[in-house]
């Protein structure tokens, strides 16, 4: 049997500094081991399939009628499962732990088989595309094949930047051994690193955490420690970094995208002008939130200084006097269930399945993962979701912001494999919107000023993490991608980038020193997922904005959420927001979300 270390059988994990046991998920839903039999049954079943399917259909899509073609995007949809099924299973057991060589070569086998297994069906959705118009409409007017028009609505929207048969075949091929490759050295380079902490070897996950622990020489220590380890192999980011960038750039030039983020913003059916307007929104309102709130918490940390700045391994240190407790698993749980009740019985009952089955990773562990993820996996099994819990209050945040993803991906499921899945701007509305429920039930409760100060600067910090920071994200990319036509980007290069874009986001009450420049070097969305980063941002706003409307008092809400939930990938954003009145289009729509934000920190200053 393959070695899958600690991964599997880990019931006893706990939290840091707990005895407390932690969920350990159990992915036999899906195989009973990496080497099963009916895994590799599965992948045989998927590759003849496959070619059946090629020949049935390769060459004839454009002629076959509405019926006859809701066929085949049904047996289409049936074999994309499985194989996703697979790959979910590969991605999750890798996820668990980076650093096993067996594991390594056991999700890149699964990945090199599924993509050979996919290349004998990259020609539907291209001749999809090629169907005119005009033929298109009358086909759909067949009630099988109108129920998948969202579907191919989709598909069509990259209807002008396909390339060739061949072309698209390559390139699908190599991708095991271009920018797949780069992304797995990323993860497993990053998983394999430790970090020097005053003499104790951390992971990058235990090393991050401990910039937002109360004593102040363990935060300078661990802040100098990850700046340190970066230096160490910052060349080989650098080279990852800059080769993906250049990647991405030959890709975008023979598919004829305007922008690098146009990929990702036609993928998630957003148009250019309503990112622009978001982006051109958060960094307008810097100095109101982000500099202002930094020059408070300066104040708050250094009282006795004549200008107060705050040192980078401060800015998510807990405010003095901060009791900083520990929550443990079960109170986190309860604190989001109830949270989640209180809007509606039925999203609580939909969150429970996760902690009453084994769902959920949450240990710490050596080669695991770092952050946190919901994976959707597919309709035909169930939603799991990795943490890194340490106990604090972020933790219970980053639990009801991941549930939200998995609530949401189990509503969606009925719209089957190929609709429930949404776009990534909407797809992190769910997760934010249970994170705003969590914190608005703990604010509720909490009468005493100084432990409202806590509660408030804290969400606060949350929200510039996600709205300000993920929108400097958004830009350090965008500057990245645009230096990058000028030749290949060295760490130095990328540093500067970073420390500017750091700078100008965060304002001047932030210090920065040298080892924090290497800094972008962890965060796997720039490798993974380009211009993933404003969805964060995205998200944050329109909950903010949703969250206002349901403060308003409608008894119809929360049904109507869980409405806009369950759509999945069947709508736009603007007929999902249309029953609330909201249009991600008018530009008054992120400045209302960023005044709940500046609002917060209003009351901050009131509270002193």
């Amino acid at each position: 049997m393959v070695r899958i270390g600690a991964y599997l059988d880990q019931a006893g994990q706990t939290a840091a500094g707990t005895a407390e046991a932690l969920p350990n998920w159990d992915l036999t839903d899906l195989y009973p081991a990496p080497d099963s039999s009916e895994l590799a049954a599965d992948l045989d079943r998927a590759a003849a399939a496959a070619k059946d399917f090629a020949a049935t259909y390769q060459g004839k899509i454009a002629g076959l009628s509405g019926k006859k073609l809701a066929e085949a995007i049904k047996a289409y949809e049936g074999l994309d499962e499985l194989l996703s099924k697979a790959m979910s299973y590969a991605g999750l057991v890798y996820a668990g732990d980076n650093e096993d060589p067996e594991i390594g070569k056991f999700y890149q086998g699964i990945t090199e088989r599924v993509n050979g297994i996919t290349a004998d069906l990259i020609f539907f959705t291209l001749e999809l595309n090629r169907i005119e118009e005009f033929d298109l409409k009358q086909k759909l007017t067949d009630p099988a094949l109108s129920h998948y028009a969202p579907w191919i609505a989709t598909a069509r929207l990259f209807r002008p930047h396909i390339l060739s048969d061949e072309a698209e075949r390559l390139l699908h091929e190599r991708h095991v051994t271009g920018a797949g490759a780069w992304c797995r050295l990323f993860d497993q380079t990053i998983a394999a690193m430790r970090f020097d902490v005053s003499g104790v070897e951390l992971p990058v996950s235990d090393a991050l955490n401990l910039l937002s622990d109360p004593d102040r020489a363990k935060r300078r220590s661990a802040g100098e420690a990850i700046g340190a380890g970066f230096d160490k192999q910052i060349r080989t980011y650098a080279l990852i970094t800059s080769t993906l960038a250049k990647d991405k750039q030959i890709d975008d030039k023979w598919r004829n995208y305007a922008r690098p983020v146009s990929y990702r913003n036609l993928s998630n059916q957003i148009e250019d002008a309503v990112v622009d307007a978001l982006a051109t929104a958060v960094k307008a309102s810097y100095g109101n939130l982000s500099h202002r709130y930094y020059r408070l918490k300066a104040r708050w940390l250094n009282p006795e200084a004549s200008e107060p700045m705050l040192d980078y391994f401060d800015r998510n240190a807990p405010l003095p006097g901060d009791p900083d407790r520990h929550f443990s698993w079960a109170e986190a749980r309860g604190l989001v269930l109830e949270a989640y009740g209180a809007f509606s019985p039925r999203m609580a009952a939909v969150g429970q399945r996760f902690f009453d089955n084994p769902w959920i990773d949450a240990p710490v562990r050596p080669g695991k993962q770092s952050g946190a993820f919901a994976h959707p996996v597919v309709p035909s099994v169930h939603p799991y979701l990795l943490l890194n819990y340490h106990g604090r209050a972020r933790d219970v945040m980053t639990l009801a912001h991941e549930l939200g993803h998995g609530v949401h991906q189990v509503l969606a499921g009925p719209q089957g494999h190929l609709m429930s899945n949404t776009p990534l701007t909407l797809a992190e509305t769910a997760s934010v919107f249970g994170e705003m429920l969590t914190f608005r039930a703990l604010l509720a409760r909490t009468e005493n000023p100084a432990e409202r100060r806590f509660l408030l600067a804290s969400k606060v910090e949350d929200m510039l993490n996600t709205v300000v920071r993920q929108t400097a994200f958004y830009d350090f990319e965008t500057r990245v991608h645009a230096a990058r036509r000028d030749g290949e980007l060295t760490a130095d290069q990328l540093g500067e980038i970073w420390l500017a874009v750091q700078r100008e986001s965060l304002g001047p009450a932030l210090r920065f020193d040298e080892g924090y420049r290497h800094y972008w070097a962890y965060i796997p969305h720039f490798v993974h997922t380009p211009f993933y980063v404003y969805a964060y941002a995205f998200g944050d706003c329109l909950v903010n904005a949703l969250y206002a409307v349901y403060q308003q008092g409608d008894s119809g809400f929360a049904e109507r959420y869980l409405d806009m939930l369950a759509a999945g990938g069947t709508k736009t954003h603007h007929e999902l927001l249309a029953p609330f009145a909201l249009d991600a289009a008018d530009p008054d729509f992120w400045h209302k979300g960023l005044g709940i934000i500046g609002g917060f920190i209003d009351e901050l200053e009131r509270l002193g």
